[in-house]
């Protein structure tokens, strides 16, 4: 356990998918840590200063004894590797790659699709008093698709993406799809084409750990029955 001065502390917004990432490893490993709310859409964007901690003024960034990082899988990753706790790399090459595979392909594919093109469009651009992109949605329906299929078909019939123990690539994808299937219809009608990846979310979506670490928009816009974190 580290002290109270310590705690690692993690830049980012409660709101934000990858902050939620690097805060999932931080739960998942016991690792008591402060979070620092950076609000990069606030009007004038972050904190000047917070340039010195990510050049691209994005979020997360992290801090922990002096060491600095940003991006989420370079944190999650020294998370596990930093910390005791049970390990959320598995020590098999091949599940290893596996887990490695996952985030690249949610990352390349799966978040500006199931967040900024469907999430976004159905659930914040209303509430923000804009009307939808619908041509956007329609395009990202079949990308959406295929992001879920793939996460299937790597899943096969383990319990969890990359093999028989909750890794990294579970903790990239769950913030992910709470995001996506609060979008209805597009965000829900998947699912039942999909039972075994159903499965892993319903698994996942009670842990602690997400619970812990809710986005906002979660009690605003609960998912269908079936799809609840917690239910």
């Amino acid at each position: 356990m580290t002290g109270e001065d310590e705690r690692p502390v993690l830049f980012g917004a409660v709101y934000s998918v990858y902050t939620r990432i690097a805060r999932l490893a931080l739960e998942e490993k016991g690792v008591p840590y402060r979070l620092s709310e950076i609000d990069i859409f606030a009007p004038g964007g972050p904190p000047a200063d917070y340039l010195t901690r990510h050049p691209f003024g994005r979020i997360p960034a992290f801090e922990h004894d002096g060491f600095r990082l940003y991006e989420a899988g370079a944190i999650a990753r020294y998370v596990d590797e930093g910390f005791p706790g049970p390990p959320l790399q598995p020590a098999d090459a091949r599940a290893r790659a596996r887990m490695n595979q996952t985030i690249s392909l949610l990352d390349a594919y799966a978040y500006r699709t199931l967040v900024w093109d469907i999430f976004v469009e159905r659930i914040r651009a209303p509430a923000a008093g804009r009307a939808p992109d619908e041509a956007k949605v329609r395009a990202a329906v079949p990308k959406a698709e295929a992001c879920l299929g793939a996460l299937s078909a790597i899943l096969g019939n383990d319990p969890w993406l990359a093999g028989a123990t909750l890794s990294l690539a579970d903790l990239h994808a769950v913030p992910m799809l709470i995001l996506f299937r609060l979008a209805e219809p597009e965000g829900t009608s998947p699912w039942p084409r999909f039972p075994k990846l159903q499965r892993w979310f319903e698994a996942i979506a009670r842990r602690p750990s997400v619970l812990a670490t809710p986005s906002p928009i979660e009690g605003v816009c609960p998912a269908p029955d079936g799809l609840t974190p917690g239910a």
